[in-house]
């Protein structure tokens, strides 16, 4: 089966501006503006000056984002989900339903995939981009059955020893009392405890919101990454605010993004992320396809490098990675 939800062609232009790039924002509007114009006499060149000074300008601002600006920009609407990725990687995807138990939950997606040379499972989070999807998959917040169904399918492709690559997206699993009524934290726990022991290959990367439970349950892996611009952490910055502050407001929400160190910069430099994936300059949702096409580079180079590791020695490393973490001796 041929992938499919392939990204629509007349998506904007030009993004929805952040709180941190009303600038940007003006001069990609004044840009596409100038390049949709009848030519004349040297607008060309008034087109590649604008294009150098707004490269330049993205490149500047991004590089210097706070972590409460890194947060807004992991969930931008416009950035690329699981599926979008499915598109824009995947020679083939079959998609598997269900956990046998309860239901299909659509926050969590599964199936086989066609990675380059590599066949693999590939699971991710789906938040949903219009308002019915969005309630569809609630935002992207697993219910146990998306947990079960993710669990299920990790075996499947265990027993034919067809790696397994996770796509986390989630601000934390669904928090609701059927959720707990069904098993939500044992679920969780029993996710983590089966991946560590799974005996196939395992990539993980944070492609937007890594939030608490709901992310760590699909998340343990012999190799995880995050992409530049994601967020990688044990609450959000919200929750955190309303514990340490009992209110989150505009000055509580950035000083607790700071204080729980979860950009990939600093997730790198305490060993808890393997590696950071560079994303297009301005964040992957200016341009999902290069973020697609970086993405795709390095979980076959990940892929390629752990094919041959024998599965004794990957469960070894696995374990010593993740007993390895918050040891700052």
């Amino acid at each position: 089966m041929t992938a499919r939800r392939l990204l629509p062609e007349d998506a904007p232009m030009v993004p929805a501006p952040l709180p941190f790039e009303q600038d940007i924002h003006e001069l990609e509007s004044t840009l596409a503006r100038l390049e949709a114009a009848p030519e004349t006499a040297g607008a060309a060149d008034a087109v590649r000056k604008m294009r150098r000074e707004l490269t330049a300008l993205k490149r500047e601002r991004y590089a210097h984002l706070s972590a409460w600006e890194t947060v807004l920009v992991s969930r931008h609407p416009d950035r690329p989900q699981t599926m979008d990725y499915v598109s824009l990687m995947c020679d083939e995807f079959v998609e598997l339903h269900g956990d046998r138990a309860i239901g299909d939950d659509r926050a969590i997606r599964a199936g086989f995939a066609r990675l380059g040379d590599h066949k693999v499972m590939l699971i991710g989070h789906q938040k949903g981009k219009t308002t019915a999807e969005r309630t569809q998959c609630y935002f992207g917040c697993a219910h146990p059955e998306g947990y079960r169904k993710a669990l299920a399918k990790m075996r499947l492709a265990a027993k034919y020893r067809v790696p397994v690559v996770c796509l986390i997206d989630t601000p934390g699993a669904f928090p609701g009392l059927g959720a707990e009524e069904r098993g939500q934290a044992q679920l969780i726990a029993t996710s983590i405890l089966e991946m560590s022991r799974l005996p196939t290959p395992v990539v993980c990367v944070v492609i937007g919101e890594g939030g608490s439970g709901g992310a760590l349950g699909i998340g343990v892996g012999d190799r995880v990454a995050m992409l530049q611009h994601a967020y990688y952490s044990v609450i959000s910055p919200e929750g955190c605010a309303g514990i340490l502050w009992k209110v989150a407001t505009e000055t509580t929400k950035p000083k607790a993004a700071d204080a729980l160190r979860l950009t990939a910069a600093d997730l790198q430099r305490l060993k808890v992320v393997d590696h950071v994936i560079a994303e297009p300059v301005g964040g992957a949702h200016r341009n999902p396809r290069d973020a697609g096409t970086t993405l795709k580079a390095y979980l076959t180079k990940q892929l390629r490098d752990l094919h041959a590791t024998a599965t004794r020695d990957l469960l070894a490393g696995r374990y010593a990675k993740f007993r390895a973490m918050g040891f700052m001796g």
